[in-house]
């Protein structure tokens, strides 16, 4: 079995990297914002500055989308909303199925970002028999006995798997054969899963340790500073960028959008 480091073909053929459509959804995210406010156009370096890249970076993720901007006006931002839109899939609706309404699962049900972003949470599934039939965010929760029916019925090709670890890679594998292709997970392991299938890994306590880990260089590097030796070469912004360079299957993890 592979670990889910399989790309799409559509993503594939037209020849769009991996690193770059991680990015697009920070581009719609600013982009969203500004239509919001009616902004008409923006400039390269007004966009790459709200979704947190350089804009000689941005300027070349939109050149593989066919989009140049027009010099000395900019980006169109309504056109450039629907195009990105279009890239990601968010022009139709995706049914999506949560697995595991504990704390976080109950949290993920409420979230209001799903339904702007183009998903829909078609089902919520727990194990626990205490919880089936009880309201969370408006949706009844069902039993797993009947995970692979409502896979079915709902035509789901995403998961979103909120179990303890324990549980996690049985959901998937479950999810999988009832026709699942795509899963976010935020259960603490690394789930294997057949070739042809998409997972991305939402971990908490790595985003965590991350920041821990530049908490202490700072540290340090003010100790240093303080001593009248010079702090350490390494750019904090530079590690950053390169990190923006990682696909989905980086090193990197996943976050939710805010």
């Amino acid at each position: 079995m592979a670990t889910g480091r399989t790309h799409r073909p559509a993503t594939r053929s037209r020849g769009i990297p991996e690193a770059t459509v991680a990015r697009l959804p920070l581009y719609l995210r600013a982009l969203t914002a500004l239509s919001e406010r009616s902004v008409p156009t923006v400039s390269s370096e007004e966009l790459a500055a709200a979704a947190g890249v350089n804009s000689a970076k941005l300027r070349k993720d939109f050149s593989y989308l066919g989009s140049y901007g027009t010099r000395g006006v900019g980006y169109d931002v309504e056109y450039l909303v629907y195009q990105i839109s279009r890239e990601l899939g968010l022009t139709q609706d995706w049914p999506v199925v949560i697995v595991g309404i504990g704390n976080l699962g109950a949290a993920l049900a409420n979230y209001g970002g799903f339904a702007s972003r183009g998903f829909r949470v078609a089902a919520l599934i727990d194990a626990d028999p205490a919880m089936a039939g009880k309201p969370v965010a408006g949706i009844p929760v069902q039993h797993t006995d009947d995970l692979e029916k409502i896979i079915k019925d709902n035509g789901v090709s995403i998961g979103v798997i909120a179990t303890p670890a324990g549980a996690a890679q049985q959901v998937c594998d479950r999810l999988v054969t009832a026709g699942v292709t795509s899963i976010l997970n935020f259960a603490p392991t690394v789930l294997s899963v057949p070739d042809g299938v998409d997972v991305r890994k939402v971990d908490l306590s790595i985003e965590l340790q991350i920041l821990a880990f530049h908490e202490q260089r700072k540290a340090g590097e003010e100790t240093a500073a303080g001593d009248g030796a010079l702090p350490a070469a390494t750019s904090r912004g530079a590690a950053a960028d390169d990190s923006a360079d990682q696909g989905p299957d980086g090193d990197v993890p996943a976050v939710m959008p805010a």
